[in-house]
């Protein structure tokens, strides 16, 4: 049986038998016959012992260990069997990655708590965890359990971030670290960056996060001032990536589309040892001074496993 028709079947099944608890009065004749449709449709399709409802936590553990985190979430919350397998170790070991034990040092301190068992840490490292002074955040994404990674403006190295002439950090709902770097004007546009991560094993995608123009509020609606946004249709940007393995990928476009934020694929690189940690180094540059550009919003610096492309609608 597939995982699908599993969640189907006992989920009918379950409505079935909480519909007949909470009727004290009797069933309408049409409602009564349209379940028992439904059981006559279970029935000849599935043999009438055992029953799904009552199979042992052990088997409904082994059969979880192969759903995704949403189907589990959502069989446990069906009874206390369900409830009680979706607990087990070995079901939500094999959602962590597999080196998430270091990824654990890299991002905590001491402070850890070593009692929480394997649903209890995936929890924890789905959650958005700061580190390295509040620059950059890690997490699980919560369908997948693929690890992402994010830096911002405030610790990348940005040419002349501390002229005011030219660059300015502006607080903003619109990112999650509250912030980000505003470009009025400017002629040599360069950000540099690293990173150094025990990644699991795979390919990841890098990713600058950017706006064209200032957005703001007012009356409580979005708005968005392009009076700055100039010189970014004349020549384009270049993305760069080097790795510490030797890996190095070189790219450029043209930057477009104001008012709206957009993810720049700057390059892909592969970890082929997550007990490792992997140093990633990036740069954006525009430095041709021909021409000034300005009014661009960076806000941070993305590392998504490079299967998302085919997932995540805003990475495209």
């Amino acid at each position: 049986m597939c995982l699908n028709s599993f969640l189907q079947i006992y989920t009918t099944q379950d409505t079935l038998h909480r519909t007949e608890q909470q009727h004290s009065t009797p069933i309408p004749a049409t409602r009564s016959s349209e379940l028992m449709g439904i059981r006559f449709s279970i029935s000849s399709s599935q043999p009438s012992k055992p029953s799904l409802g009552e199979l042992p936590e052990s088997c409904v553990a082994v059969i979880m260990e192969y759903m995704d985190p949403p189907q589990i979430c959502k069989l446990a919350s069906l009874n206390r069997a369900f409830r009680a397998a979706s607990s087990a170790d070995f079901v939500w070991e094999s959602k962590l990655p597999p080196n998430y034990h270091l990824i654990i040092r890299k991002i905590f301190d001491v402070s850890f708590p070593s009692h929480l068992e394997k649903r209890g840490i995936y929890s924890r490292l789905c959650s958005l965890n700061t580190f390295d002074g509040g620059t950059k955040k890690v997490w699980l994404d919560r369908s997948m359990g693929k690890l992402c990674l994010s830096i911002s403006a405030k610790g990348l190295s940005i040419t002349y971030i501390d002229d005011r002439r030219y660059w300015n950090h502006i607080p903003t709902e619109e990112s999650t670290f509250s912030s980000v770097a505003y470009l009025q004007q400017i002629w040599w546009f360069e950000v540099d960056g690293e990173v150094e991560f025990p990644f699991p094993a795979g390919t990841y995608s890098l990713f600058f996060r950017i706006h064209l123009g200032k957005a703001s509020k007012r009356f409580g609606r979005r708005v968005c001032n392009t009076e700055h946004v100039h010189g970014w249709d004349i020549k384009p940007v270049r993305f760069q990536l080097w790795t510490s393995d030797g890996q190095y990928v070189a790219s450029q476009c043209f930057l477009k589309g104001p008012g709206k934020w957009r993810y720049y694929h700057a390059g892909d690189f592969v970890v082929e040892d997550g007990n490792v940690s992997t140093k990633v180094k990036f740069s954006m540059t525009q430095i041709d001074c021909t021409h000034t550009k300005g009014g661009l919003c960076l806000d941070s610096v993305f590392v998504y496993p490079s299967e998302f492309r085919k997932v995540k609608e805003f990475l495209n």
